[in-house]
């Protein structure tokens, strides 16, 4: 299997302090890896840096084969599919939800004077409907709800048809239903044959999809486990990663923790 992304030693450095240090990870094609940690674990920078938005400051990040520092970091960010709360940010509020997803074939936010194909057209179309979005394409970014715009990032992220897709946070704020809606939906993603490699970030064993195979723990930029997620997500990898003891519940293929009772 083709490998998508590969990190070997990756550290950053920012105005002198280490967000991560010495990052190895390695992520074939048809891998779904969940990346979980506290705050400040480094999650998000890794994320940055897998889409080709930052570089390390030291190790090598190869992504889609291509190393960064020497690749054209424009063409490979097309390949790479994106939700970010950042990306979100910079979505016009009075944006058609059609064009919020089908400008992301020319890697822009904001429909201008570009010009798209039908293929383009009915591509946008197609995501909608299979995220449940489809009677709101002309509806205004702004009116819908969290739950609602964060589907709709997951289609937009889709639209170039990325080798790699990235998912920072994707139910963070939702409430119950709009979290469980979206994890069926990234579920039915992760199980499908033709998407691309996942790499999904949150804080949460609750909001692992099913079908997700292999998790990253993180903890003060440093990787504490990583493999296939039946192996190393434990209550034991866990208390190490948020620093107090947990107990870990599987069932059904989704997971719940919380702080283990002492005595």
């Amino acid at each position: 299997m083709t490998e998508v992304l590969a990190f070997e030693g990756v550290t950053l450095t920012r105005d002198g302090n280490e967000i991560l240090r010495g990052i190895d990870l390695h992520v074939d094609g048809s891998d779904r890896w969940v990346v979980l940690g506290p705050n400040g674990a480094g999650k998000t920078s890794l994320i940055s840096i897998a889409a080709a938005r930052s570089h390390p400051s030291s190790g090598t990040a190869r992504v889609l084969g291509e190393v960064l520092g020497e690749a054209d970091t424009q063409e490979l960010r097309i390949r790479v599919g994106l939700s970010s709360a950042t990306l979100a940010d910079r979505i016009p509020p009075d944006e058609k939800v059609h064009d919020v997803v089908m400008t992301a074939a020319h890697g822009i936010t904001g429909r201008w004077r570009e010009d798209y194909e039908e293929l383009d057209e009915d591509r946008a179309a197609a995501l909608l409907l299979a995220f449940g979005m489809e009677g709101f394409a002309d509806r205004e970014f702004w009116t819908l709800s969290e739950g609602e715009r964060k589907r709709v990032q997951i289609a937009r992220a889709l639209m170039p048809d990325p080798e790699l897709l990235l998912l920072d946070e994707p139910a963070a704020g939702l409430d119950l239903g709009g979290r469980e809606e979206l994890l069926l939906a990234l579920t039915e993603l992760a199980g499908d044959r033709r998407s691309p490699a996942i790499v999904l970030v949150t804080h949460h064993v609750e909001e692992i999809p099913v079908g997700f195979t292999h998790v990253l723990l993180m903890r003060g930029g440093q990787v504490v486990a990583a493999g296939p997620l039946g192996e190393v997500l434990t209550a034991e990898n866990l208390s190490t990663t948020y620093s107090m003891p947990v107990e870990l519940v599987s069932e059904h293929g989704r997971y719940t923790a919380r702080r283990a009772q002492q005595g």
